[in-house]
């Protein structure tokens, strides 16, 4: 069976407060844990009222200690938006305080909207220009390399697993430049999906950390007892999605039976696209799309993405998951 991992985006619903969202997160990330995924992956979103995992590194030591076994991780943290010493230092002690569970997935998009860029009073732009040479430097410092000035105790040394995130094949590239494993976004970005696996594993170069190429894609994941339940569940996630595409993102709203049918065809067309990258029904609807995906990519593991208005439909839909594909 192909490794399954968890992208959680930590949803804050509709009613209901930042606080709650992250204390479902600690069960789910627990449930998750006891149903056999390996990694737990929180994403680094700002400014949206329905995201509560814009302090990455802070969620991830809180779904560490509410766990034991299950790899924490960034999927990922915008690198643009800091420095890599900060990083280095925050991942460092999330290495001391779960170790051998730490994982740490780099991206170049900000995470939010141009203002983002004031917010932060620095230029995200230009920094991500730079993102190759940071992450290069954060590998030197977790690895203690002598010639990065300005040592980090808490990074230097830390067993920390470095991964490159990407929707485009800039990342492919320069995972497979670096050595480094590869997660690609199609679970929202599937369009260069078929391309950037097969430009990574062409160009891949043996490192320290890795001797072969390791890639992740991402899936849209929703199982329920029934086909129709689980669509009826999805059509939550499916809000979210065409709002945040329209410009007008908002905390997750509960499903609506036959939502498609109130849709215009630009939005109907969006969420076709996604279907490609879906598996969203029953258990055997569900294992036959997974393996079907896992098939066409190649993928060394798989993460799943997705949410559900009532917290515990997302837990059963996890768990439901993992009992289908064994």
């Amino acid at each position: 069976m192909i490794p399954l991992n968890v992208l959680d985006l930590i949803p804050v619903r509709e009613g209901g407060t930042v606080a709650e969202g992250l204390a479902e997160a600690a069960r789910t990330a627990r449930a998750a844990e006891e149903a056999g995924y390996g990694r737990y992956w929180v994403a680094e979103h700002h400014g949206m009222a329905g995201i509560a995992g814009g302090a990455t590194s802070v969620v991830l030591a809180h779904l560490g200690h509410a766990t034991s076994t299950i790899r924490i991780g960034a999927g990922g943290i915008m690198l643009p938006n800091h420095t890599p010493y900060v990083i280095a230092e925050q991942f460092g002690t999330l290495a001391a305080l779960f170790p051998d569970r730490v994982d740490l997935g780099l991206g170049r998009a900000p995470g939010a909207d141009g203002r983002l860029a004031q917010a932060l009073r620095k230029d995200i732009r230009n920094a991500a220009d730079h993102f190759p040479q940071d992450v290069v430097e954060l590998r030197a410092r977790f690895e203690g390399d002598q010639r990065v000035t300005f040592d980090s105790p808490q990074a230097s040394g830390a067993n920390v697993e470095m991964w490159i995130l990407g929707s485009s094949l800039f990342g492919a590239q320069l995972a497979a430049m670096l050595g480094l494993p590869y997660a690609f976004a199609s679970h929202f970005a599937p369009a260069q999906l078929d391309q950037a696996a097969q430009v990574y594993r062409e160009r891949f170069e043996p490192s320290a950390a890795l001797d072969k190429p390791r890639f992740m894609a991402g899936i849209n994941v929703l199982c329920a007892e029934t086909d129709e339940e689980a669509r009826y569940l999805a059509s939550s996630n499916e809000q979210g999605f065409v709002a945040l595409r329209g410009g007008s993102p908002g905390k997750l709203q509960p499903p609506i039976r036959g939502y498609r049918d109130t849709l215009d065809r630009a939005s109907l067309a969006l969420l076709e696209q996604m279907r490609a990258v879906s598996a969203i029904g029953a258990p055997a609807t569900v294992r036959a799309g997974i393996e079907e995906f896992a098939q066409r990519t190649g993928a060394d593991e798989l993460i799943v993405s997705g949410s559900t208005f009532d917290p515990e439909a997302w837990r059963r839909s996890l768990v439901l998951t993992m009992e289908a594909l064994r």
